[in-house]
């Protein structure tokens, strides 16, 4: 079974994310920042990351850079899932490594073609 980091400040977009991949058979756990998610990631390296940009303590493309950084870092597919939505951001997310983005609010159909798109499902 496929593993998915869910990591976002906000527990009400975790849950809703968790629901929809575990629907889809996809084994979640989830993490509040950047910081708990490279901790998650040292123990155990995710097959994806749904990955939000803005958070307290360390951001999304913070994370993201440590993450490509680390051994076997470059190995999950993320996705960048955010309110952040100008061509500036977008560039700069897939530059640093982000394989895929998704704009909030989003829903089960979105997911899942992107996760499709990276080859998660």
């Amino acid at each position: 079974m496929k593993h998915c980091l869910v990591v976002d400040d906000s527990a009400v977009i975790r849950k809703v994310a968790r629901r929809i991949m575990e629907s889809m058979s996809l084994q979640v756990s989830e993490a509040e920042d950047g910081q708990q998610a490279l901790a998650a990631c040292r123990t155990r390296m995710p097959d994806a990351v749904l990955l939000d940009w803005n958070m307290p303590v360390m951001d999304g493309y913070e994370f993201l850079q440590e993450l490509r950084r680390l051994p076997g870092g470059e190995t999950p597919k993320v996705v960048f899932c955010t309110t952040e939505n100008d061509v500036a951001h977008i560039a700069r997310a897939m530059h640093a490594g982000a394989d895929e983005y998704v704009m909030k609010p989003f829903d089960k159909e979105i997911i899942a073609v992107k996760l499709q798109e990276v080859g998660i499902v």
